[in-house]
Order: structure tokens, then C-alpha cells, then sequence
């Protein structure tokens, strides 16, 4: 599965400009929003899984942020952001991984995913994931979480999708978790459409 889903990743990463991805943002400003109701300041550490060609982490550098980590299980993926970004791509920590697989080094004060976790469709491959956010994260950490709503597609990019709402999320994710907020949002897609997404922020308790 891990070895499946690198393959499929770095082919539409390599095939496709950003242009041409459904989930691309130019302005990700309800993830912005959320980390501002989270506290987020200069002095913050942030892992973005799943950055992809994101904007977040070029936002969050503009905010004065300097700990900032993009997780993504695609190379290919990575190596665009890192052109995109320029010289500014070297305040940033780069990790090649899939985040069910993945061994964290180290702890956070926010963890923020914009579309990975929907696509864990397998139950163990949920845990996975739950276990590493565990580990990143301390008490009084948060994690902002996007998923498709419950009326969003049921695949993206060819693969099946969990759609969720916020209380849903809360509950698979765990009790150590208090949801704090919540949002919904219509993305537009490059080419016009929108997709239904709810963005949940979560507060890591004892």
C-alpha cells in the first residue's frame, strides 16, 4: 500500500502542474484563520502533512514563523515546492515520508493536514496515522485537520475518500481530543467547481 500510494503521488505530481490539481489553493486562508484562533505565533512550530505544493508553509514564513516542517510522501511534490519557493525553501525542514510509516523525532505545537487523512480508508492505516499525531503532539498542542464534508466527493484523484464531519473526525481521532472549532469551506477548484470541505481544530488534552 505505502509503496502504491508514493507511485501514484510522484506520477500526478510529475504529470500535473498546479493548475490541474482540484485541491490547490493560492490562498489557504481557513487554515490560516484556525492557527490564528490556535494561538499561533513567531515562536511556534508547525508540521504541515501532506504540504505538497501548498502555500501554507510560504504563508506561515510571512508570518515570521522559522519552525516549520512540510511532510509529504511524495518527492516529486516536494521538489516543486522547494523550486517554487526559492532561496526561502531553506527555512524549511523537508520530510520525504508516509505519515502512517513515519517515525517523528520530535513534538510540535501544531500538526495541520488539508486533505491526507480522508484518503485512509483502511482502519489500521487510520491508527497509524492516530499514533504518529500522538506523538507529535503535547498537551495544549493542536491539530488542524481538513477533510472532505459529508457532502463532498467520494474520490479525489481517482482514489476512494472517508468523508467526514468535525464530531466524526473528533471521535475517530480520539478522547485526548477537544474539538475547539470549526469551518466549513467551498473550495473552487482551479477549473471552477466546488468541493465541500469542514476544516476541525482540535486541542491535544492530558
Amino acid at each position: 500500500m505505502a509503496e502504491e500510494r508514493v507511485s501514484h503521488w510522484d506520477e500526478v505530481y510529475g504529470e500535473k502542474d498546479d493548475t490541474q490539481l482540484s485541491w490547490h489553493q493560492d490562498d489557504p486562508s481557513t487554515s490560516i484563520e484556525l492557527c490564528d484562533v490556535a494561538g499561533v505565533d513567531s515562536d511556534s512550530s508547525v508540521i504541515d502533512i501532506g504540504g505538497g505544493t501548498s502555500r501554507f508553509a510560504e504563508r506561515l514564513i510571512k508570518r515570521g514563523l522559522a519552525d516549520i516542517s512540510v511532510l509529504d510522501v511524495s518527492e516529486a511534490a516536494l521538489d516543486r515546492s522547494r523550486r517554487q519557493l526559492g532561496p526561502v525553501s531553506e527555512q524549511i525542514q523537508w520530510i520525504a515520508a508516509d505519515v502512517t510509516k513515519w517515525r517523528p523525532e520530535r513534538c510540535y505545537d501544531i500538526w495541520h493536514d488539508r486533505a491526507v487523512f480522508h484518503f485512509l480508508v483502511d482502519a489500521h492505516e487510520r491508527m497509524a496515522y492516530r499514533d504518529r499525531l500522538y506523538r507529535c503532539l503535547q498537551p495544549g498542542s493542536h491539530a488542524i485537520i481538513a477533510t472532505f464534508a459529508l457532502d463532498g466527493p467520494k474520490k479525489c484523484s481517482g482514489l476512494p475518500v472517508v468523508r467526514y464531519d468535525p464530531e466524526r473526525l473528533n471521535e475517530v481521532l480520539g478522547d485526548r481530543f477537544t474539538l475547539v472549532a470549526d469551518r466549513r469551506e467551498k473550495h473552487s477548484t482551479p477549473w471552477g467547481s466546488t468541493q465541500s470541505f469542514q476544516f476541525s481544530l482540535l486541542r491535544m488534552g492530558q
